[in-house]
């Protein structure tokens, strides 16, 4: 039977919207402790407050690191995830370098993702692997993704940042985040000891019912108050 509390432990509430200041991220914390999510996924600068927001509650602090395009070097990379972890961070979410993954560079991603990888694990947190699906989208690169993370041990493999729009022929942007498809994709293509996260655009209780179903084991989400508010009215107040 599904409980409220379950569902809860699925969510990182995301809050890491540009715009969002100080007065939010303590909102967002009171939140995220309200409902007992997994996690809160922060800023980096963030990182040290909602550490001490958050110090007395189950609710896990996670950071982002080279967000959300994925551009830095590897050294910045591991010297933020150090920096993270030194300010309380246990969850590091990193954006490969989504360039290199896009020509074949495979030898580069390796060795990003298992630099920090390492540096994660040596200060005892997990990591997860952003792949941005909205921008690689070749099936044989989400799976060769998925083969790297498993032989370097990371602990998620995660779809989105939320923050990867893609130019439209009106000149809009928008993305489309986290897809079934590819959810199922990664689950199949990666190792059993690797997670998967589902990221961007699952903002109701059937998309995160949904993401459940082929196998994620954490969502993440900015639209935990209405989705757990009406899990409440589903499942009971449990």
């Amino acid at each position: 039977m599904t409980t409220v509390q379950e569902l809860a432990k699925m969510i990182d509430h995301s809050i890491l919207h540009p715009t969002m200041t100080d007065y939010d991220l303590e909102r967002e914390c009171a939140v995220a402790a309200k409902y007992n999510v997994a996690s809160v996924c922060v800023k980096p600068y963030a990182v040290k407050r909602a550490s001490q927001l958050l110090k007395n509650t189950d609710v896990l602090i996670g950071c982002v690191i080279g967000f959300p395009a994925g551009n830095s070097a590897i050294g910045v990379k591991v010297f933020e995830a150090q920096t993270a972890c030194n300010d309380g961070a246990v969850e590091i979410d990193m954006v490969i370098n989504i360039g290199k993954a896009l020509q074949g560079d495979w030898d580069y991603i390796q060795d990003e993702i298992d630099s920090v990888t390492q540096i994660c694990h040596k200060n005892g947190a997990v990591v997860k692997v952003i792949f941005e699906t909205d921008y690689v989208i070749n099936r044989a690169d989400i799976l060769k993704l998925c083969e790297i993370c498993t032989e370097v041990g990371a602990d998620y493999v995660k779809t989105s940042s939320g923050f990867g729009f893609v130019k439209g022929a009106d000149g809009r942007y928008s993305y489309m985040g986290a897809t079934i498809e590819n959810l199922k994709l990664m689950r199949e293509s990666s190792g059993p000891k690797v997670k998967i996260k589902a990221a961007g655009g699952v903002r109701t209780l059937d998309g995160l019912l949904a993401v459940r179903e082929v196998g994620c084991t954490r969502c993440g989400a900015t639209s935990t108050i209405s989705i757990l508010e009406e899990a409440k009215k589903r499942f009971g107040n449990k």
